[in-house]
């Protein structure tokens, strides 16, 4: 894996009960560079509090370790046929903002469809065609796998791309924004 030491940090997550997927990016000269990437599991037959107290729990170790600007996660999909799925899912991302929140970390969210109109052009575009871009533009010589740390690479490529290629300029704003709010109240 490469290693960036200066520029904005980009930590794209894509959130699940049983594995959640990470991916961090660097802002560099070059584009963005791959920092790390992996998966965070929880046991599927845990109690719900204790599998998101593990997921809790992993996401912050890659924060304090990876000292991101931007924490960028994918939005809840939800279809009518699985309404349990999307709470289920909820409860996930929950711990997760917890997780940034606490560490002082902004959450960007995107949907999936923008995911995949930034990285391929199309918001319909397939699992094939989006990992084919993460390995374009990352330079991978292999497809990120499993299938959760690519959608997490693909969400934290969208955030470095959607904020006009460095994700400094929404880092800073947001910042501003959070100390403006705090000097009015």
């Amino acid at each position: 894996m490469h290693r960036a030491t200066a520029g904005v940090r980009v930590l794209g997550i894509d959130p699940g009960l049983n594995v959640t997927g990470y991916g961090a990016l660097a802002a560099s000269p070059r584009g963005p560079v791959l920092l790390e990437a992996g998966i965070v599991r929880s046991r599927p037959r845990g109690s719900l509090e204790s599998r998101l107290q593990e997921i809790f729990d992993g996401i912050r170790d890659a924060i304090q370790s990876l000292r991101p600007s931007v924490l960028a996660i994918e939005q809840l999909y939800s279809h009518y046929e699985r309404p349990r799925t999307a709470i289920l899912m909820g409860h996930a991302r929950g711990v997760i903002c917890l997780a940034a929140s606490q560490e002082g970390v902004p959450v960007v969210h995107y949907a999936a469809t923008q995911v995949k109109k930034t990285l391929t052009g199309s918001g319909r575009a397939s699992k094939g065609q989006v990992q084919r871009a993460i390995c374009r533009e990352l330079g991978l010589a292999q497809e990120p796998e499993p299938p959760d740390v690519a959608d997490a690479l693909a969400v934290a490529l969208c955030h470095y791309y959607s904020s006009g290629g460095s994700a400094e300029r929404e880092t800073a704003s947001r910042k501003m924004r959070g100390v403006a709010a705090r000097r009015t109240a």
